[in-house]
This record gives structure tokens, C-alpha cells and sequence, in this order.
């Protein structure tokens, strides 16, 4: 069996740049998204990353991301953070000092998973690290790491798995509908 491409084409990882990259205080600070050169170097695949469409990168500091990460939809990466301390109308406060923010580096075989938030505080995502979806990291995790939750914590460590571990993954028996419902053929339903 042979299966689809799932990286993106060069032209396909430009326009998601174009829609997902937002300075919104760039009056503070204008970062640079930064792509390390091994992204557009695996053999076969004009870049080896996904940044989905559907989510937002914070500029106000720079981000750097590294190869074969993926960013799914709805992902959101902040650089930022506002001061909510003290008795004065917050607004006061930013227009006196800006907001606070800094750079964040995402490293190689990063997944950040759909729907989640990577906070401003968090600011180095090392090689390896897996966040699941819906979760809200809030500081920084270790390599090959899996976080999940809202604040995220550690749930697992990434771990290599032999060839027949990795088949009898994916030989499991998965639950099919036509099974569970006894029908013997399913079809899509139109309007």
C-alpha cells in the first residue's frame, strides 16, 4: 500500500505563513519566524513540516521551528503575555509599558496538536515533544516528552518501538460501523 505525501509543498507552506503569522504588538516588537534550513532538505519532500492554515503564530517575538514539525489546525503559538498585576486599569498599563514578550524555540519532530495553546511561557520546545490536543502549555517540557491538559503536564515518554511492535500497532482490529450497526454497506448521507 502506498500512501499520500503528508508534508507540505513549498507553495503550500507559503501561503499558511502568509495566513497564520500575526504581530499583533509589533509597535513592542517585530519578530522574524524562522524556518532552520534542514526543513527543506528531507529527499522526496519539497519542505518536511506542516504549520496548518488554520492556526495562529504570534511574531511579537521571534519563533523558530525546526524539521518534521507538525502545527495542526487551531494551534495557537504566543511570544507575548500581558501584566495583569497591580490596582491600575490594565489597558493604563500596557499603554505605559507595552506587554512583556520574548522569542520561542521549537525544535525538530515537534507536534503541537490540534486546538492547543503554547502560552508565552513556555518558550523552548525541545526535540521530540508531543502536545495533545485542546491542551494549554504553560512552561517548558523535556525532549521527546507527551503533554496533555489544561495546564498540560507530562503524561508519557516517547519511546522507540521495534519493527513488531510497531506492526502489531497497526494490524490491531479497529471498530467499524458497518460491524457495530450490522449493515452491510454504509453510505454518506446527502441534503
Amino acid at each position: 500500500m502506498e500512501f499520500e505525501r503528508v508534508t507540505q509543498a513549498k507553495d503550500e507552506l507559503r501561503a499558511a505563513i502568509k495566513a497564520v503569522r500575526r504581530r499583533p504588538h509589533g509597535n513592542v516588537a517585530k519578530g522574524k519566524l524562522i524556518l532552520a534550513p534542514e526543513v527543506f532538505s528531507s529527499a522526496g519532500n519539497e519542505t518536511n513540516i506542516i504549520i496548518s492554515p488554520f492556526s495562529i503564530l504570534d511574531c511579537t517575538g521571534s519563533i523558530h521551528i525546526g524539521a518534521w514539525c507538525n502545527i495542526g489546525a487551531r494551534s495557537r503559538i504566543y511570544t507575548h503575555d500581558h501584566c495583569h498585576q497591580g490596582r491600575e486599569p490594565l489597558f493604563r498599563t500596557q499603554e505605559k509599558h507595552g506587554v512583556i514578550w520574548q522569542d520561542k524555540y521549537i525544535g525538530t519532530d515537534v507536534w503541537i496538536h490540534e486546538n492547543s495553546l503554547v502560552l508565552y511561557q513556555a518558550s523552548i520546545l525541545p526535540d521530540g515533544f508531543v502536545l495533545g490536543a485542546g491542551s494549554v502549555l504553560t512552561r517548558n517540557p523535556g525532549a521527546y516528552e507527551m503533554w496533555a491538559g489544561t495546564p498540560a503536564r507530562k503524561i508519557a515518554d516517547r519511546r522507540d518501538m521495534s519493527p513488531v511492535e510497531i506492526k502489531n500497532l497497526f494490524s490491531k482490529p479497529k471498530f467499524l460501523l458497518k460491524e457495530y450497526l450490522q449493515e452491510e454497506s454504509l453510505t454518506d448521507t446527502k441534503f
